[in-house]
């Protein structure tokens, strides 16, 4: 057994990381990831609800649509209704004083440069976010919902496509279309039930401090480390 395979075989107990499942980074091409509760710790809707004192009432079906219990689409479009006649400056309040990078990710995302591996950031959240986490940790590409925004305040409601499951999903498999064949795997980390089809669609799919109905799916898991930990399957990569 290699030292790397030993690593894999003797992670920590509550995390799921098969050594069968491993990529040499040599062959990645493309990291995925989610945002909100994996790329960072907080679940930005929730937080700019607050600032309408909702959060508690916001949070619930944030949960509930993570956890799979509802339509994510429709539960997104109710939560952003709640944010209606909010000033915009409340998304930068929300990212100077709340928003923390997931420990880990300045690692994560170094070694993917250093290997040269494209990044993807894609949220169910806001291009708001994922827009000033691209400039400062470097992700090839992000995308996400675009909050409306009407004479300085936000309307309550979302332009364009909604980044759901399903779009996740396209998003990977496009990005996937554009790799060199020899670095044509893919890795993918989420959280929450609307990453499951990203996660089915990646090489390999991690849930990462997950909700029990991806970490039953997920053929990996980290419920213990930061999202560097991913690391460990990517042999050659430290």
């Amino acid at each position: 057994m290699s030292a790397e395979t030993t690593a894999l075989a003797t992670n920590a107990s509550d995390n799921h990381l098969p050594a069968e499942l491993a990529l040499p980074i040599g062959r990645v091409g493309l990291i995925a990831m989610d945002m909100d509760s994996t790329a960072i710790t907080i679940e930005c809707i929730d937080e700019i609800a607050d600032f309408a004192g909702v959060k508690a009432e916001v949070s619930a079906v944030t949960e509930a649509a993570m956890r799979g219990e509802i339509d994510f689409a429709e539960s997104l479009r109710r939560r952003v209704a709640c944010l209606a006649g909010l000033p915009v400056s409340v998304l930068a309040e929300v990212y100077e004083t709340r928003l923390r990078p997931t420990p880990g990710l300045d690692r994560l995302m170094q070694a993917a440069t250093r290997h040269g591996v494209r990044t993807l950031l894609i949220s169910g959240g806001f291009t708001y976010f994922t827009e000033r986490l691209r400039q400062r940790f470097g992700f090839t590409y992000t995308r996400a919902n675009t909050l409306e925004v009407r004479d300085g305040s936000l309307t309550g409601r979302v332009n364009g496509r909604i980044v759901d499951a399903q779009c996740k999903a396209e998003t990977l498999r496009l990005l996937a279309a554009t790799l060199p064949v020899d670095r044509s795997a893919t890795v993918a980390l989420g959280d929450g039930a609307n990453d499951l089809p990203m996660l089915a669609t990646a090489t390999l799919g991690v849930a990462f401090h997950a909700k029990p109905k991806v970490q039953a799916a997920a053929k990996a898991a980290i419920n213990r480390g930061g999202i560097d930990t991913v690391l460990a399957m990517l042999p050659g990569s430290v």
